[in-house]
């Protein structure tokens, strides 16, 4: 491809690329570019959120650029305060490195390992003194950090901002400076860190990385960042057949930004929207597993979704006991990893979407007999077996 042609490919799917013109300077020097995607294994998994930026590392890959993938061995420990309304809990260095293990793992599910050039910012932070870490921090002021909305947000709550959390974007930053990144992937959230890693770059003489930022990916609430915390994700190690039923329960108008952010394409709208989402299912459990599992899935869902055949489908096995409202929290809970309150689960019954044996439950203070055992649908996509 030109340089033209790979900015228009690149764009596809971006929230802002500061800037278009330096990128498309950098591509017309016909070298591989170094693209920096720097993250932090604070947990084991991860979750389709993380593979929108892996998948766009992805693309520069298939473009013969040279993939750049920091694994935060120290600054996980510190915890990146982008966009949280309180501080991170701290990892020893061992929780980080033994997580980073299987992010790996799952992140070559996307990239190309032998494209892909890993490392760690503890080989170069861990080696600083404690007059370097001053010296770094002098490059910025107080008051640049006060700018980010995080922070202002909190103080003005009278909540705290520690001081390990202004030095992240200086630690980022100094990433970008180590592996003289030309461009720099990140969520929206991450603009404040990357611009502060171009300032260090000009000021130890490197021509400054594009800040090339990637929407965030909502959850299948269609509300709040894909979370694990909050529930609302769907794993990359996830089973097939969970997988497949997660992607089903999202909203129509969800679909369409899955398809660009997680397909890289655009949602055909003469497609059924029914047919549409199970397609976007099956190819993504394809990519995920094999094709053989996500054939499997797609049965599985139609024997137990299309053709009403809860008894002969394949699903989890809870024990339940006690009233509707918390059998159907306990089962969300267990079989899925989704938390509902008492209040959604109340709602979900109140609108018919729950069933029992069969027949729909609409009382809130009803008490099946889950003794008996039977199939016990929770909405659209969603049923357990219980024991």
């Amino acid at each position: 491809m030109s340089p033209e042609q790979q900015l228009e490919l690149l764009k596809r799917g971006a929230a802002q690329i500061i800037s278009e013109a330096e990128l498309l300077e950098k591509l017309r020097q016909g070298r591989p570019l170094n693209v920096k995607l720097g993250v932090d294994p604070t947990a084991p998994d991860i979750h389709f959120g993380h593979t929108v930026a892996l998948q766009k590392l992805r693309q520069f890959q298939d473009l013969g650029h040279t993939a750049v993938l920091i694994i935060g061995s120290f600054t996980a420990t510190i915890g990146d305060p982008s966009g949280r309304s309180k501080a991170r809990p701290p990892l020893t260095r061992e929780q980080v490195m033994e997580n980073a293990v299987t992010f790996r793992q799952q992140a070559f599910k996307i990239l190309d390992p032998d494209k892909t050039r890993t490392v760690y910012n503890g080989d170069w932070f861990e080696k600083m003194g404690f007059a370097e870490v001053i010296k770094l921090s002098s490059r910025v002021t107080l008051q640049q950090m006060l700018q980010r909305e995080d922070f202002a947000a909190r103080i003005a709550k009278s909540e705290p901002v520690r001081l390990h959390e202004i030095l992240y974007p200086i630690v980022q930053g100094w990433d970008s400076v180590q592996v003289q990144a030309d461009v720099e992937l990140g969520g929206t959230d991450q603009m404040f860190n990357i611009l502060v890693g171009r300032d260090l770059q000009k000021e130890e003489g490197q021509p400054p990385q594009v800040t090339f930022l990637l929407p965030l990916l909502e959850g299948l609430d269609g509300v709040q960042k894909m979370s694990k915390s909050v529930g609302n994700y769907v794993g990359v190690s996830e089973p097939p057949e969970s997988m497949f039923g997660k992607l089903m329960s999202i909203s129509d108008e969800l679909m369409e930004r899955y398809y660009l952010l997680l397909l890289s394409e655009v949602l055909d709208k003469s497609a059924h929207p029914m047919e549409a989402k199970k397609q976007l299912a099956f190819r993504l459990v394809e990519r995920y597993h094999d094709t053989v599992s996500a054939q499997a899935a797609l049965e599985d869902f139609n024997t137990r979704f299309s053709k009403r055949d809860l008894a002969g489908a394949d699903l989890p096995e809870v024990a339940l006991s006690g009233d509707i409202v918390s059998a159907v929290v306990t089962a969300y809970a267990q079989a899925f990893q989704i938390t509902k309150s008492r209040g959604d689960a109340r709602r979900l019954v109140e609108q018919g979407s729950v069933q029992w044996r069969g027949e729909k439950i609409t009382d809130p203070k009803a008490a099946p007999d889950f003794a008996q055992g039977g199939e016990l649908k929770l909405d659209k996509t969603r049923a357990v077996r219980v024991k």
